[in-house]
């Protein structure tokens, strides 16, 4: 017995004597414990014993966590950081805490956090993340965290929260979320729905409200008045050409995407051409077809330009415009996204197009109007092409009025399958 003791103290000692010079080491109820709460510390101290399992830094003045804060204590099951000056937790910083079951980073100015690290944090059970600074949380912050049963989020500066973003947390009994400026439009409806159907507790719901728009300042999100909104849907509309004028140089590639959705979706424009990938947030020009200020060549006119009814121009359209031409439009409950290919064509003799699909000359045979909206069918039984038609080189205050594609009537356009082939007539 008294070998054991000797032992004991033997092991203790050893624990002391590697103690930062700043904390306090020991054990206490079988957990390695280093206290190094009110030590006006500005960075976490280094020489730790590796067996610590509980570690307090609380009220000190850390600024921040940077990368490998705590590689030298990987068993830690508790971390206590509340009331310090923390701003920035580096990615890395709690990754390497695979045991980590309690972690509070409360009472900080934290804005800036490695939730990546989180997904390696498979075994907390506890994590207090209230009076911070944090704006956003991703979808998957918590993707990980399936042993979780609290999480506090209250009084920070929280605004809205990707639906789904508690749905991984299965274990979950307790949310505290009470105090964030939320923003009551679409985004939000999600959550206050599973707030009333959930199992699992949330205090202060009555604290849990709107800050914006004005007209729903202070009202609890519990008591929010259904919102109409619906997810975005994008078509594009063609309709074919039936007169014989020929395409010159000057003309110009008009698309136009119809955007539907509520909250009124974002518009942007994805092509893809020989050159390389160009994304474009519509619009890009005013109604004068100039680049709008901060935008890429300010000063002038773009190779591509998107105006904000959804037409798209693509001035003297040639083989280095080939290529997919895609709107997308995206609102706070989604996305949607219409693509065509276009490929200049030669008449007559037939060919391919930009995917290697071939077609014929005939095809011109087209009634009506068409309409491609995810996908395209050929405009008559018989033909597996159908003729579109173009805006002339009107100028952009015609596409900008909302003519674009619905202008005058060009010739020689061919959609094929899923494809825009544009044919070049000869001049006589």
């Amino acid at each position: 017995m008294q070998e054991l003791r000797l032992l004991c103290c033997a092991v203790l000692l050893g624990l002391v004597q590697t103690c930062p010079e700043p904390c306090d080491c020991g054990e206490k109820y079988g957990f390695k414990i280093a206290d190094c709460a009110y030590r006006d510390l500005e960075a976490v101290p280094p020489g730790f014993p590796t067996n610590v399992t509980t570690l307090s830094l609380s009220a000190n003045r850390l600024p921040g966590l940077p990368e490998g804060a705590f590689r030298e204590v990987p068993l830690l099951q508790s971390l206590w950081l509340a009331h310090n000056e923390i701003r920035t937790v580096a990615a890395g910083a709690l990754a390497p805490l695979g045991h980590l079951k309690s972690l509070d980073l409360s009472h900080n100015l934290i804005s800036d956090f490695a939730w990546s690290d989180l997904h390696n944090l498979s075994a907390l059970q506890l994590l207090k993340m209230d009076s911070n600074e944090l704006t956003f949380i991703p979808r998957d912050a918590f993707r990980s965290l399936h042993a979780l049963r609290s999480l506090q989020l209250n009084h920070n500066r929280l605004h809205t929260l990707a639906e789904g973003t508690f749905t991984p947390l299965t274990a979950l009994s307790h949310l505290q979320i009470n105090d964030n400026p939320f923003d009551c439009t679409c985004g939000i409806v999600w959550f206050k729905m599973w707030a009333l159907t959930t199992a699992v507790s949330i205090p202060e719901q009555d604290n849990v409200t709107c800050s914006s728009p004005h007209v729903l300042k202070g009202t609890p999100l519990n008591r929010l008045l259904p919102l109409p909104c619906s997810a975005p849907s994008v078509q594009l509309t063609y309709q074919p050409s039936q007169d014989g004028a020929e395409l010159r140089p000057g003309f110009v590639l008009a698309l136009h995407c119809d955007v539907d959705g509520q909250p009124a979706p974002q518009l942007h424009w994805h092509i893809q051409t020989p050159g390389g990938t160009v994304d474009i947030t519509s619009p890009n020009v005013g109604a004068d077809g100039r680049a709008l200020p901060g935008t890429p060549a300010a000063s002038s006119r773009p190779r591509f330009q998107a105006f904000a009814n959804g037409s798209l121009l693509i001035p003297d359209f040639g083989k280095l415009e080939e290529g997919t031409y895609s709107c997308l439009a995206t609102n706070e409950l989604g996305s949607a996204e219409s693509s065509v290919n276009v490929a200049l064509a030669t008449p007559g003799e037939g060919g391919e197009d930009a995917l290697g699909r071939r077609f014929h000359g005939k095809a011109a045979e087209g009634k009506g109007c068409y309409t491609v909206d995810n996908e395209v069918q050929p405009s008559g039984p018989e033909d597996n092409v159908v003729i579109i038609y173009l805006s002339r080189a009107r100028g952009p205050e015609a596409a900008a009025a909302g003519e674009g594609v619905r202008g005058q009537q060009l010739p020689g356009l061919l959609l094929l399958g899923q494809s825009l082939l544009l044919l070049l007539l000869p001049s006589f």
